[in-house]
């Protein structure tokens, strides 16, 4: 089965409430695809109609190019974890997924290997109901693993984890990703996906709003700026904005400058004898990426929320 996921063109409206408004965007294997957006995006109902759990008014949603819901032993094609507490807290880790094996006529051998893939050996056989949150994102995990599929959907997997689980979690889905499968992972942790995802779909107001490498997001987002550290930050600026720069203080002795180049900057400085102590080509975060991608999206929601309360 091909490892991919293409979503084309879905529509979905709850009433007055348009969720989905012509979301399209194909996840393709071998890497790590962030899915990102505000809230109210339309993220987690698209996944929702990947899964079959809701139903598109237009549009379609295939995995491996087929609708989900004609997938026979569906865990083989397609693995996901959406709500890590969606278990019986009286059953053990070990007999959540024994049932979730039988039900796809899986033996009970394969339970053992996820559960010791995702690093819950040693409470396999404690009632699921005690585990903390990271705990349980790490047996959904091992759920949607069972079948061995090509293809993984994740919402907000690093949800509840301490920095060990983090770090896990990022070395773990780059390497799914490394043997030829297609990951698409929900998250608002941008800090998470920036060290842990090849390709980002930003969606906003039920559409994609960018879809592009991570990489060429953050260069975009960085904009030719100038990260500038220096003690006398008012002179810096004072010399920098009369020579036509724009000029942010970003922190006590921190300054990004835009409109000149590096050169520029150090000899406008030199020649005010203004001291610093770095002149470097700024990079911009995935978060700020972000923020810029979605930021008419935000004006739009206050925008709306304020007409609605007149």
């Amino acid at each position: 089965m091909e490892a991919t996921i293409e979503v084309a063109g879905l529509r979905k409206r709850f009433g007055q409430i348009t969720a989905l408004d012509g979301m399209s965007f194909t996840v393709t294997p071998g890497q790590v695809t962030g899915f990102v957006g505000p809230n109210g995006a339309g993220k987690s109902t698209t996944m929702r109609v990947i899964l079959g759990l809701d139903s598109a008014d237009e549009g379609h949603a295939l995995v491996g190019g087929r609708p989900y819901r004609s997938l026979r032993r569906p865990l083989s094609h397609v693995g996901a974890l959406l709500d890590a507490g969606a278990l019986q807290p009286s059953r053990t880790a070990r007999d959540h997924l024994l049932w979730l094996a039988h039900s796809q006529g899986l033996g009970a051998g394969r339970v053992g290997e996820v559960i010791e893939q995702v690093g819950l050996g040693s409470a396999a056989r404690r009632r699921a109901g005690g585990f903390s949150l990271g705990m349980r994102q790490r047996l959904g995990i091992a759920a949607a693993l069972l079948g061995d599929p090509p293809v993984l959907m994740l919402d907000e997997p690093f949800n509840g984890l301490d920095p060990e689980g983090i770090v896990w979690m990022r070395g773990f889905l780059r390497s799914l990703a490394a043997e030829g499968r297609a990951v698409l992972v929900s998250s608002h942790l941008m800090s998470e996906l920036q060290d842990t995802a090849g390709h980002l779909v930003v969606a906003g107001r039920g559409r994609v709003v960018a879809d592009a490498a991570v990489a060429d997001l953050i260069a975009a987002a960085s904009g030719g700026r100038i990260a500038l550290r220096t003690p006398a930050r008012a002179e810096a600026m004072t010399a920098l904005a009369g020579a036509g720069a724009t000029v942010a203080a970003t922190g006590p002795d921190a300054l990004t400058v835009s409109g000149l180049a590096a050169e520029r900057v150090v000899s406008l400085l030199n020649a005010r004898a203004v001291p610093f102590s770095e002149v470097a080509a700024h990079r911009a975060t995935l978060e700020e990426a972000h923020m810029d991608l979605t930021r008419d999206v935000a004006e739009f929601r206050a925008a709306t929320g304020r007409e609605a309360a007149r």
